[in-house]
């Protein structure tokens, strides 16, 4: 065995060996099969003896008969599933390394939630960002994409190199708001965020200074509220349709030559979605007002001048929640110190449904607020905000739940809610009773599609109770429930006060009873006391 220390010297080595193997060829080996000795030329020779005494964490090359190098055969290629593993325990310590978890805030919805209804995650018309950019059946709408950024290039006056390079600095960023891997390259990702964004401003600002203003036609097919807006709308508010709400607002800076545009899309994105508000009480005259001064750029109180968000769904789902406080979830299971509660797919099942609070005594009426969310409860009564339901509500709602579900920033007051309103409604009964009392409208076939709508909106959501903003609220309504005397009063006025002949009779029965007893009385008391 010979150490070798050098792996150039060691490469001088094996080519001189090789030539002295072919000069001595004719040499027989030893029948032994032993390594033989053999003689190295004296410049190389000296070199090694220089290298006799070496650290010991140095590294041993051993040579065998045939003067082959054992460490380049202990180091031949490594098969390529070693190779494989190798590079996602480096991708998965890059991941860990650049915390890019938490620059996310646009996902891809879960396979679980897409089991129920996949159409309500998926855009039918236009495609904003770039989980379905490209797609055969939403290239329709590219060439009025383009017709809009021409329009503003036209309008401001302005080249387009100026958007493009506005973009490029923005791109890391942007790139890494999306979950997973975007395969565009970085040419098509940045001519994706100038196209979709300028798009999205225009329609933005269409709808609330009028698509006329901005130099469109009357007739435009896409830029004029029309039909069309309608399904735009349901796209546009999809959490896999988005665009993160900086590149908005570097665009719409440079379309108006002021930088500082930060807070103004997301007015703009509150009135371009308010007809999909689950609520038919739209923004009072005086708000409206009040947000057409805020375009002005006056110093007139805004109502959304508060409103921050990541993208224009956590804008709308901010807009819903942001008319008041809340009450603090209370902690419904008890546990112990330090102690981790896991969501329990068991424990979502907040109240009883109408039908059965109704034969506890519990009554319904509409409380007159346009907070859908802020239900109340006192002395029987719950009082529920009017709910409207139209066809695009499901996909508003399923979209919002997604949202929460995947981003861990924010609450699940949307889920809290429609798990809420979920227990209440077990059959078309229970709507037909809340639409009675004006707590539910609906634009639907039928009180049973209302009713299927809410037991199919959170199948495959789980959520903790101890969570919700309404379990306090719960649990009131369960306590009462639970009250043995307020079931009696409500099955006696059930059966007996239902209406004014069963009052009538009832008071008579009473009545007739009385005498009864009285006739009774006397009858026994003359018997054993009589009369002197």
């Amino acid at each position: 065995m010979v150490a070798v220390f050098n792996k150039e010297l060691l490469s001088w080595y094996l080519i001189t060996l090789k030539l002295r193997e072919t000069v001595e060829s004719g040499i027989p080996r030893s029948s032994t099969g032993t390594t033989k000795s053999l003689e190295l030329p004296e410049e190389n020779d000296q070199q090694l003896q220089k290298q006799q005494h070496v650290p010991s964490g140095s590294l041993q090359v051993p040579i065998n008969e045939d003067g082959e190098n054992c460490e380049e055969a202990a180091s031949s290629p490594e098969p390529e599933w070693i190779i494989s593993i190798k590079e996602k325990l480096e991708q998965a310590r890059q991941d860990d390394s650049a915390g890019s978890w938490e620059k996310l805030s646009i996902y891809r919805v879960p396979h679980y939630l897409r089991e129920g209804d996949i159409k309500a995650y998926v855009p039918q018309i236009v495609s904003v960002g770039p989980y379905h950019h490209g797609k055969r059946r939403l290239r329709q709408m590219d060439q009025h994409k383009w017709r809009s950024l021409h329009r503003v290039l036209k309008r401001t006056n302005q080249e387009l190199q100026l958007y493009l390079d506005s973009m490029k600095e923005l791109e890391e960023r942007a790139r890494a708001c999306y979950e997973g891997t975007i395969t565009l390259s970085s040419n098509e990702f940045v001519e994706m965020l100038v196209l979709d964004g300028c798009f999205v401003l225009e329609l933005f600002q269409g709808a609330a200074v009028g698509f006329q203003r901005l130099g469109y036609a009357r007739n435009d097919p896409v830029f004029a509220m029309r039909g069309s807006m309608h399904a735009i709308h349901r796209d546009m508010i999809m959490l896999e349709n988005q665009l993160s709400l900086f590149v908005l607002d570097m665009l719409l800076g440079i379309q108006l030559g002021e930088p500082d545009q930060k807070g103004k899309v997301a007015k703009l994105a509150i009135r371009f979605f308010d007809p999909l508000m689950p609520t038919d009480e739209p923004l009072t005259k005086s708000d409206m007002n009040r947000f057409g001064s805020s375009l002005g750029h006056t110093n007139i109180f805004d109502p959304f001048s508060d409103l921050g968000g990541l993208h224009c769904l956590d804008v709308f789902r901010r807009s819903l929640l942001s008319s008041g406080p809340k009450p603090v979830p209370r902690i419904w299971l008890k546990k112990r110190p330090n102690d981790i509660r896991v969501a329990d797919k068991r424990r979502q099942q907040l109240i009883h449904c109408v039908s059965e609070l109704r034969e506890a005594g519990i009554k319904f009426k509409k409380r007159k607020t346009d907070r859908f969310w802020d239900i109340k409860f006192k002395n029987g009564i719950l009082r529920i905000p009017r709910l409207l339901i139209h066809d695009g509500t499901k996909s508003l709602f399923l979209n919002l739940i997604a949202f929460e579900q995947c981003h861990l920033d924010c609450s699940n007051d949307i889920t809290s809610y429609v798990i809420f309103m979920d227990n209440l409604i077990n059959s078309h009964e229970d709507v037909g009773y809340l639409h009675y009392f004006g707590i539910i409208e609906h634009w639907l076939g039928s009180d049973a599609e209302v009713a299927d709508l809410f037991n199919r909106l959170c199948q495959e959501v789980v959520f903790d109770i101890n969570n919700s903003y309404l379990s306090q609220l719960s649990e009131d309504v369960n306590r009462y429930y639970n009250h043995r005397w307020n079931a009696w009063r409500a099955t006696l006025k059930h059966r007996y006060f239902n209406n004014p002949w069963a009052i009538i009779s009832f008071f008579a029965a009473c009545i007739l009873l009385v005498l009864t007893f009285a006739q009774t009385f006397y009858g026994v008391y003359g018997y054993y006391r009589p009369r002197s």
